[in-house]
């Protein structure tokens, strides 16, 4: 949550500062602000707002410098408004960026607060801390801190220095020629330098133009590797589509494909996961699979569930990161855990990797970026290869997490010997499929608009699925939510007539996930009982089934796949469903309000 950036070196760092604030807005969108320094002091300018509105301040009452630091607020501790946008300063005008503390001591000692934000106590706490450098204040003020943080600090009497320290929240380093950069996201600086430092846990860098150093708390000098960005520019740029979700939603053919790249054995019938670190003892030894994540994440477990027990014939529990961190974790043998974060920062599921490994668990991670803390603190991983995901409602990372979850199922499955050559080979086939079926999926876009201009006006609206389609129906319902701010829940089908039958009606618009599986006819059996009551019904179904128009006021067809894949294009109508709605209702579809995309905060 939130987004840091800092500049220093010979150009003008304002149009940095801003360009890169406009690029981690998707991590919070309540107040933007920058602070410099101008050769006589610091000058701050923010408000309460998009990084838009703080573009026009700026031109209004410009700041010039070649160091400073800027930030995207999304807020936890006081209400955004002007006076508690960031940055922050103390006393005597030093800036800081996040961070979280108690304030009562220091008013005790005497200092004056302006904003109701608990970044501000980070502030006075260096102002009063022992040291003669703003690198020895921070490591002192940092102590006593509990919580997590990510901050840039800059002080007038050390003009161009920046000093910024991680817990918890991701920091890198971006590192130029006569010039550095700090950020939350390598997206802020990547059309500056491709070369990046990923902060750990405890770091604190100290950055001029001409050059960095990385401390730890002790003030002894790190070494810290330098990565290169992959990705390039343009996929940070909209192109011909008018919002990032639709962007991200229309690019999951190739998303798809670059997930599956190198990782299929056709005539071996095996998959390739060689980033695993799983030995081959280790897969036989297994006896039980546990995954933790949060939101999307966790639908995409739900569905990762179902498929690593029909494949691998290994126990599976999907467990709420949030919720298992503070319960007691028990310590089975042969426990494997799988943490899921599309940002590989989400800070419930960070911590209960690390209480899961505590109770001698081997840790693995399903990420999208590379160099995040969850890729590097497993023991090993699949990465996504999804490339940034801007939009804060998530779509190609959800399918890319699917997709990598059935590669898993495969590859223990083969692994421990309950799959056989010649069904490895068959499934396999399936998954080559994959990215064709998706683009065919895609072409429902103009079908699924006209049914969203029919339900744009309605104020709930109920999924249903079965299987491995019931987490489809979690993430449909998240995804009309979270855009279009209509009340939506999903069920398992058969539950709907215990309980939430009650509320269906002619107003009631229902979603029917019934593609061609073993379920099939029970979902429509459960249609019927909709249909019997008057609900109006969404039909999600494949090529190939029943006419379903006696019971679905619509039916939105797929193509007939292996049913075990099928969520990876069930849940594509449904993103599109949400979009378009969203669109219809006028909503913010890229920055739904009170959202942010990266959640670092418990």
């Amino acid at each position: 949550m939130c987004g840091i950036i800092g500049y220093v070196g010979s150009r003008q760092a304002v149009p940095i500062l801003i360009e890169g604030l406009a690029r981690l807005e998707y991590r919070g969108y309540d107040s933007a602000g920058v602070a410099l320094q101008n050769g006589a002091g610091l000058e701050i300018r923010k408000l309460a707002g998009r990084v838009a509105g703080l573009k026009d301040l700026l031109s209004r009452e410009p700041v010039h410098g070649t160091c400073g630091i800027a930030h995207t607020r999304w807020a936890t501790h006081g209400a955004p408004n002007d006076v508690n946008a960031h940055p922050h300063i103390d006393c005597d005008r030093r800036i800081v960026e996040n961070a979280d503390v108690l304030r009562t001591k220091l008013e005790r000692a005497g200092h004056r607060f302006t904003t109701e934000t608990d970044t501000e106590v980070l502030a006075h706490l260096i102002e009063g801390a022992e040291g003669t450098t703003l690198e020895e204040r921070v490591i002192a003020a940092l102590a006593p801190v509990e919580g997590t943080y990510g901050l840039a600090a800059t002080w007038e009497s050390e003009p161009g220095k920046l000093v910024v320290a991680r817990r918890g929240s991701p920091v890198l380093l971006g590192v130029g020629d006569g010039e550095h950069f700090v950020a939350s996201d390598a997206s802020a600086v990547m059309g500056h330098t491709r070369s990046v430092v990923y902060l750990q846990d405890g770091d604190i860098a100290v950055l001029t133009a001409d050059g960095y150093r990385v401390l730890d708390r002790d003030a002894v000098e790190q070494e810290r590797a330098v990565d290169a960005i992959e990705w390039d520019l343009e996929a940070l740029a909209l192109g011909p589509y008018p919002h990032f979700m639709l962007k991200e939603i229309c690019e999951q053919t190739e998303t798809v494909r670059n997930t599956l790249r190198g990782r299929l054995l056709p005539v071996e019938g095996f998959a390739r996961l060689n980033g695993l670190n799983l030995s081959p003892g280790q897969c036989m030894r297994m006896r039980r699979i546990l995954i933790v994540a949060c939101g999307t994440s966790w639908h995409s477990g739900l569905v990762g569930r179902h498929a690593l027990e029909e494949l691998a014939g290994i126990p599976v529990d999907v467990e709420y990161a949030s919720e298992y961190r503070y319960r007691r974790q028990l310590r089975i043998p042969g426990t494997l855990t799988i943490a899921i974060s599309q940002s590989g920062e989400t800070a419930d599921t960070l911590e209960a990797l690390r209480a899961a490994r505590a109770t001698g668990a081997n840790v693995v991670g399903i990420v999208n970026v590379v160099g995040s803390t969850i890729a590097r603190e497993a023991d090993g991983g699949i990465y996504l290869h999804a490339g940034p995901e801007i939009g804060v409602a998530s779509t190609k990372a959800f399918t890319s997490q699917v997709v990598a979850l059935l590669l898993l199922g495969l590859y223990l499955a083969r692994q421990r010997g309950v799959m056989t050559e010649a069904e490895g080979r068959r499934l396999v086939a399936e998954f080559e499929r994959l990215p064709e079926l998706v683009a065919r999926t895609l072409e429902l876009e103009p079908r699924v608009k006209q049914v969203a201009e029919e339900y744009a006006g309605v104020g709930n609206a109920l999924y249903l699925g079965r299987g491995v389609n019931y987490p489809v129906a979690l993430e449909g319902a998240l995804k009309l939510k979270e855009i279009s701010y209509i009340h939506a829940e999903g069920y398992p089908a058969a539950e709907m007539k215990h309980g939430p039958i009650a509320l269906i009606d002619e107003n009631m618009p229902v979603v029917c996930i019934a593609p061609q599986d073993h379920v099939y006819s029970k979902v429509v059996s459960n249609m019927q009982e909709v249909r019997a009551r008057g609900g109006r019904i969404i039909a999600i179904t494949s090529e190939g089934n029943g006419d379903l128009s006696h019971l679905a006021e619509h039916q939105l067809r797929i193509p007939a796949c292996e049913p075990l894949l099928s969520p990876v294009l069930t849940v594509i109508p449904l993103q599109l469903l949400a979009y378009h709605i969203a669109v219809l209702r006028g909503c913010d579809v890229d920055r739904p309000r009170n959202l942010a995309k990266s959640v670092t905060v418990e």
